[in-house]
């Protein structure tokens, strides 16, 4: 038992359980770099999309199915993560960028957010150039809604994201519920269904504009139902 008495055993054996706990560490890093803690999003199905209940944001809100939405022309809808968010007001101003090239094909632009808090709303309008509706219910982040928790802080794709934006003039706040993820639609007229469906997979992953206009493009005109006599 005299190696007990060895100062250097000591220093060897603290050495080797520093030496683990850095490995362990560094592996969970690399671990949570990757795909494989993040949750799978299922597709929504025109059907699921259609019966969702959404509201205006008037003083006195009208309560309608989404299916409104798009049914004539098709639409781009963004699910909003969190208006005060200034990763989600950089992707909303991408998208907005877009609206006179929407207006050109008459496609809408539309958001839905999940709360409807103080002037959060407002203040996000001006980074988003089309209409807003709530989405109480949060279907619009389903079928099967995901969350990003603190996960989200060690991810170093999220880090490049806050600098982006950062670095883009973005600005926001820690206003609302900002952990259940969103995401952007391209829905055609009528049956044509979902024509891009983007869900964001972790903090700032926003969609590609030119996936959109990819997307709009192929959206076809609703053939007029002719009257009857």
């Amino acid at each position: 038992m005299s190696f007990l008495q060895d100062p250097g055993f000591f220093t060897i054996g603290m050495w080797s359980i520093g030496a683990g706990a850095l490995g362990a560490a560094a592996l969970a890093l690399l671990l949570a770099n990757t795909d494989v803690f993040l949750s799978k999003p299922q597709k929504a199905a025109l059907e699921y999309l259609e019966d969702i209940d959404l509201k205006t944001l008037e003083k006195e809100p009208r309560t309608f199915k989404a299916k409104e939405l798009w049914e004539r022309n098709g639409a781009v809808i963004m699910a909003v993560r969190r208006p005060g968010c200034f990763l989600c007001r950089e992707e909303a101003a991408d998208l907005s960028s877009l609206k006179p090239k929407l207006d050109e094909l008459g496609i809408p632009l539309y958001a839905v957010v999940k709360e409807h808090i103080r002037a959060e709303v407002k203040d996000f309008q001006p980074y988003f150039k089309g209409e807003i509706f709530l989405d109480e219910k949060k279907r619009f982040y389903g079928p099967q809604r995901r969350k990003m928790m603190f996960l989200g802080f060690i991810r170093l794709g999220v880090w490049y994201n806050f600098f982006r934006a950062w670095n883009g003039g973005f600005s926001g706040n820690l206003e609302g519920e900002g952990f259940i993820l969103g995401g952007v639609f391209v829905v055609g007229p009528g049956k044509q269904g979902v024509l891009l469906e983007h869900r964001e997979k972790e903090f700032g992953d926003k969609v590609n504009p030119l996936s959109v206009l990819e997307a709009v493009r192929k959206i076809k005109p609703q053939t007029p139902t002719p009257e009857r006599k």
